[in-house]
């Protein structure tokens, strides 16, 4: 017994001393290990931030929204506010104008937007959509989740699409189709582009000076509206205006139409985060807090100047609380939304009244006095209810007075570039194809002379 528990006692006494020593001479093996771990983990945290089905399935879902804000949205609503000789005109114009851009956008458009080469305006590196395959992917406001590229530039190009199909309002009912399309495939190009990548794109001029643009305040609405006003301008007033009626022939499809963009918009506003979290859920109940008081200012407003509230008035404040909330949704709380809808509804119903007249331009649809002075509006009270303080996300240093000079800064930048390209651009298609229709076409509607149909048969 006493030589079994000897020999036990020995094998402990062996096998302890070799596991220090095994401990001992594998410490730097663990050691290399742990390195190698450490060293991989990044590599890891890489392969991770991949596709997220849930984004991708939101993305999507988002630019169908898009489309539907143009298709039929807009459509039917700048359509409502023609006269009957015109309708099929405005959808038309609509239509195709969205249908070119898009094309252009998978041509060279995403590649000059979304790629990095200047602060002013991307690369050719991306022409006709070069290297963009399956397994490419998109950034996102997260490291940790990535779009599928395809997503990302299906979705810009509704973006690109609607913005130049806004500006036709500004010159309805009298501009040859022509015209329309030469003078969209120049401003398209030397102009929503280069404001697109100062605002969004890598190493943009204005995203990198601190813009707060979050869905398109600057990019969409004020290029727009500038562009509008600039045409309204450069065409001329229609015949009659101011002494016969021009009263919208159907404000039944104009109703429709501007619920359907409200209905589209949560597709742009809420899409515009990227993924979906709850930074889209907060532009989603910006758009539809905001967008409620707009219509509810816009026809106190009317009541208490005009006598009567209006069902274009309305469908108009609805437009202008969704176009002020816009670069703002996903940076201000609730409340700052609802106060900004507010003042947009009383500031357009302004625009396209007092500061129409004062202006004297025959802007038809009054591109320039919602989406214009309503973008403006937007993007400059951006600047103040991104304040913590007012219930925004801005950081806690946030200062109210640098963020609205930059905010102005950018409006201004956006003005200006819009205005000069819109300039040449109807000067280039006045040169080439001539920018209006003639004097008994007008009269006669664009409908039968440019299209050789009609909308209603009686």
């Amino acid at each position: 017994m006493k030589k079994l528990f000897a020999i036990l006692l020995a094998a402990v006494t062996v096998g302890f001393a070799g596991g220090v020593f095994a401990q001992e001479t594998a410490a730097p093996a663990v050691e290399a290990v742990v390195e190698a771990a450490a060293a991989a983990a990044p590599a890891e945290a890489a392969v991770e931030a991949t596709v997220n089905k849930g984004d991708v399935a939101w993305i999507m879902t988002a630019t169908l929204l898009v489309l539907f804000m143009a298709l039929p949205g807009l459509a039917l609503f700048y359509g409502g506010l023609v006269r009957t000789k015109n309708m099929l005109s405005v959808l038309m114009q609509v239509m195709v104008v969205f249908s070119l851009i898009t094309v252009l956008w998978a041509f060279y458009g995403y590649s000059l937007a979304f790629t990095e080469a200047s602060p002013f305006i991307g690369s050719l590196g991306k022409l006709f959509m070069s290297g963009v395959t399956l397994d490419s992917l998109a950034d996102t406001f997260s490291d940790a989740s990535k779009l599928p590229e395809y997503a990302f530039i299906a979705f810009q190009a509704t973006f690109a699409g609607i913005t130049c199909a806004l500006i036709v309002g500004s010159f309805a009912e009298r501009m040859k189709f022509s015209a329309v399309l030469l003078f969209s495939v120049i401003w398209f190009t030397f102009c929503y582009l280069p404001i697109c990548h100062m605002v969004w794109g890598p190493g943009g001029f204005l995203l990198d000076s601190g813009a707060l643009d979050f869905a398109g305040g600057t990019v969409v609405h004020i290029n727009a509206g500038v562009a509008g006003l600039v045409g309204a301008y450069m065409v001329g007033k229609r015949i009659g205006f101011g002494r016969e009626s021009m009263a919208p022939h159907s404000l039944t499809l104009t109703m429709v139409g501007a619920s359907m963009l409200w209905v589209g918009w949560f597709g742009f506003n809420a899409g515009s985060n990227l993924e979906a979290t709850s930074g889209a859920a907060l532009a989603f109940i910006n758009t539809l807090f905001a967008t409620a008081a707009a219509v509810l200012a816009w026809c106190i407003g009317e009541a208490m100047f005009k006598g009567k509230p209006s069902m274009l008035g309305a469908a108009s404040g609805a437009v202008a609380g969704l176009v002020a909330i816009t670069p703002a949704c996903g940076s201000v709380g609730p409340m700052g939304a609802i106060i900004i809808g507010l003042l947009a509804g009383f500031v357009c119903l302004w625009g396209v009244n007092g500061l129409k007249r004062m202006l004297g331009a025959d802007d038809s649809l009054d591109v320039f006095g919602v989406h214009g002075l309503g973008g403006i509006l937007g993007a400059i009270l951006t600047g103040v209810f991104t304040a913590p303080s007012l219930g925004g996300t801005g950081a806690e240093d946030f200062s109210i007075a640098s963020q609205v000079w930059i905010q102005t800064y950018s409006v201004i930048i956006t003005i200006v570039w819009s205005a000069v390209v819109a300039f040449i651009g109807f000067k280039i298609a006045d040169m080439f194809v001539g920018l209006r229709v003639p004097e008994e076409e007008e009269r006669e509607g664009l409908d039968i002379t440019s299209h050789g149909e009609t909308a209603y048969h009686y």
